[in-house]
């Protein structure tokens, strides 16, 4: 699960565990990641795939970079149309299409929480969840942690 352990603080190997036990916890999800509030990856379920997929070396559909792009965009558009609408800040999106869904959930510090799941999910199960992570790792989120998090995704590519 994301970048290796070692050398991290205990807040972010913290963070890694609590993303593993819902990976672990939830059945149908393919991929989950935490995207800060500028875009960038800085947590994964999928090991190795924190860069863009390039030629000669793909990656599945749908891994955590891919994911965390898709996640930056819909966060960015649901702002935008918040804010056009006067309807305040974005709890949750969540997108069903024919062969998944993707989930996204605001944490407290701009960043977000994207989740790819199976079409046969249960997708109560899958927003709790997500609401139990946000709920541990909003408080936690500082600038240090998430640089601190970001730089170890980095050494992982």
């Amino acid at each position: 699960m994301t970048a290796s352990t070692y050398g991290l603080s205990s807040q972010a190997r913290n963070l890694q565990w609590l993303l593993t036990d819902l990976v672990e916890e939830v059945p149908g999800l393919l991929s989950v990641a935490v995207v800060s509030s500028d875009g960038l990856l800085l947590l994964s379920s999928d090991p190795g795939q924190t860069g863009a997929r390039q030629e000669g070396r793909e990656g599945p559909k749908g891994a955590s970079a891919d994911l965390a792009t898709i996640v930056s965009g819909l966060g960015s558009l649901t702002v935008g149309a918040a804010k056009l609408m006067d309807a305040g800040g974005v709890k949750q999106t969540m997108v069903a299409m024919e062969n998944g869904s993707v989930f996204v959930m605001s944490i407290s510090d701009g960043s977000l929480l994207g989740v790819h799941a199976t079409p046969d999910c249960d997708m109560s199960v899958v927003a709790y969840h997500m609401a139990l992570f946000v709920g541990r790792a909003g408080h936690v989120l500082t600038p240090e942690l998430r640089s601190e998090l970001r730089k170890s995704m980095e050494s992982a590519q």
